[in-house]
């Protein structure tokens, strides 16, 4: 289980945290401040000078789930995790990936008052948190990083972030009755399990399938999954002794609330090749056919597995969807103008 302890720069997580680990048995501190630490060092300078925040870097997200992994692998029981999410897409995907590998996330959002945490961040002293060599004008930097972020905090407070986490009022409370407050939060589950759900990480190649619904303006369906950054058709991984098309259905219905009648007509079998370190297979695209608009309003969405939904014309989608779905989906389209099924590698069509 990983506590992952979220709020604004100078809020108090990572002192609380090292008071946290002292009250949980079994529990391990881990703070990705240190995968930002490491990143000039693993990548150019180049790629380093193109985002302004180390969380904009895929490769920060995937080492966080990577390493937080690893350490419980290691050391087993709670892994507590200091670290400001204010992007719900970042949260979505690194919570997402976490829970991919069966590991269950309690959210939990120190919040003091705006104006103590802005006293707290006048009064804060960041020197010890600069860099070897860092100049003192490094302070300055830092304090202004943390007062520029109040903006971003409060904006993501005020939606996803404040009913998503359980929030603490840190106010008037020391970093030790901080943690007192977590732990008791976790010991009686009012700090609930995240419910992000997403099957597990693949070890070999995989069969999936998805269905694309259409719309009276004949508008593609795609949905944002919380588990994984991109938009995607409804579908998912076909279970061993499953009909790909009955997946189909059955994935629809979990992610929307549509319950599709018969067997959707099959679109394309796409064989996508492994490129590490994903494994590939075979995806299948199935027709489910046009919804009406009270079909349409009465989608479940969002839920646990999905950020929300569009639907989208051919062109949109090209936008929306990575190269590799987006070839897949064209070539939907043709067929299902045609009433021919077509076979694809790679997303090109072979023979016929």
């Amino acid at each position: 289980m990983i506590v992952w302890i979220n709020g604004a720069f100078g809020a108090g997580k990572t002192s609380a945290a090292r008071e946290l680990i002292e009250l949980i048995p079994n529990s391990t501190l881990f703070d990705p401040e240190v995968i930002g630490g490491a990143l000039p060092y693993l990548l150019p300078p180049k790629r380093l000078s193109e985002v302004g925040d180390y969380q904009d870097l895929p490769i920060w997200r995937r080492l966080v789930v990577d390493t937080a992994a690893a350490l419980l692998a290691e050391v087993g029981g709670v892994l507590v995790v200091p670290m400001t999410l204010l992007r719900q897409e970042y949260r979505d995907e690194i919570f997402g990936g976490l829970a991919s590998r069966r590991i269950s996330v309690r959210h939990v959002l120190l919040a003091p008052d705006e104006t103590i945490l802005r006293a707290r961040i006048t009064g804060r002293d960041v020197s010890l948190e600069l860099p070897d060599g860092e100049q003192p004008d490094g302070d300055l930097r830092v304090r202004q990083w943390s007062f520029d972020h109040i903006e971003p905090y409060r904006a993501a407070l005020a939606g996803w972030l404040g009913t998503d986490a359980h929030r603490v009022d840190t106010s008037a409370l020391t970093p030790y009755e901080s943690a007192k407050c977590v732990a008791e939060a976790i010991r009686t589950g009012a700090a609930a399990v995240c419910d992000i759900v997403q099957t597990p990480e693949p070890t070999a190649e995989t069969v999936a399938a998805g269905v694309l619904l259409f719309d009276e303006r004949d508008r593609v369906l795609l949905v944002d999954p919380t588990y994984k950054a991109g938009w995607e058709f409804p579908g998912g991984v076909v279970e061993p002794g499953e009909a790909p098309a009955r997946a189909g259905v059955r994935e629809v219905a979990e992610e929307t609330g549509i319950q599709l009648t018969g067997v959707p007509r099959l679109l394309v079998a796409d064989w996508e090749p492994p490129a590490p370190p994903g494994y590939g297979g075979m995806r299948f695209l199935f027709d489910g056919g046009r919804l009406d608009s009270d079909q349409a309003r009465r989608m479940l969405l969002p839920g646990p597995e999905l950020r929300g939904c569009r639907f989208v014309t051919e062109e949109e989608a090209a936008v929306l969807l990575p190269a590799v779905r987006y070839e897949r989906l064209r070539w939907a389209l043709r067929a299902r103008e045609r009433g021919a099924a077509l076979y694809l590698e790679a997303g090109v069509p072979v023979g016929g």
